[in-house]
C-alpha cells in the first residue's frame, strides 16, 4: 500500500477492525518513511459472469431494478425491494465463491421473490426460465398451488363434502 502523502511503497498496519455489517475491514496504517497515518477500507469483490462471458461486479441495485420490473403494478414497497436485494446479496456472498453466473444470481432471487409476491415471482420466472408457451405457465402455477395451503373456507367446504 503506497503512502498517500510521500508515495513510499510500503506501510505498516497499526490497527484492523471489521465493519459493523462484516463486509469490509478498516485498517489504520502508518508509513515507515514519513511516519504519517492513514486509513484504508478493504472489501471483497463479488464478480458476476454474464451469458456473453463478460464479468462485472455484483450490483444490488441491478437486482432491485430487475425485480422492480416484475413487481410493477403490484403492492410491493421500496423497503420490501431493498430487503429482497439485501437477502439476495447475503445469499450469493454466503456461497463463498468470488465469481457467480447470472444463473446463480437468478436462482438466489427466485426464493425471496416467491415469498414477497407470487405474481411478481411468475413474471420474473417467465423471463428467467424462458417460458415458451402456456404450458410452462401452467406448470409453474401448479407448482405454486402444490406448495400453498388451501384457504380455510375451502378446507371447510372440502371436509363437509360427501
Amino acid at each position: 500500500m503506497h503512502c498517500p502523502f510521500c508515495r513510499h511503497p510500503d506501510s505498516r498496519v497499526v490497527d484492523s477492525r471489521a465493519s459493523d455489517d462484516g463486509s469490509s475491514i478498516r485498517r489504520r496504517r502508518q508509513c515507515p518513511d514519513c511516519g504519517r497515518r492513514f486509513t484504508t477500507v478493504e472489501t471483497a469483490t463479488l464478480m458476476v459472469i454474464k451469458r456473453s462471458g463478460v464479468t462485472e461486479p455484483f450490483s444490488r441495485s441491478k437486482v432491485i431494478s430487475g425485480v422492480r420490473k416484475a413487481c410493477q403494478g403490484r403492492p410491493v414497497t421500496e423497503d420490501a425491494l431493498a430487503q429482497l436485494g439485501q437477502r439476495v446479496e447475503e445469499c450469493v456472498r454466503a456461497s463463498g465463491s468470488a465469481e457467480l453466473s447470472t444463473h446463480d444470481v437468478g436462482l438466489a432471487i427466485l426464493g425471496p421473490l416467491k415469498e414477497l409476491d407470487l405474481v411478481a415471482y411468475l413474471r420474473f420466472a417467465s423471463v428467467y426460465r424462458a417460458f415458451d408457451d402456456l404450458e410452462d405457465f401452467e406448470a409453474a402455477i401448479a407448482e405454486l398451488r402444490g406448495e400453498r395451503p388451501l384457504p380455510t373456507e375451502d378446507v371447510a367446504v372440502l371436509s363437509t363434502a360427501p
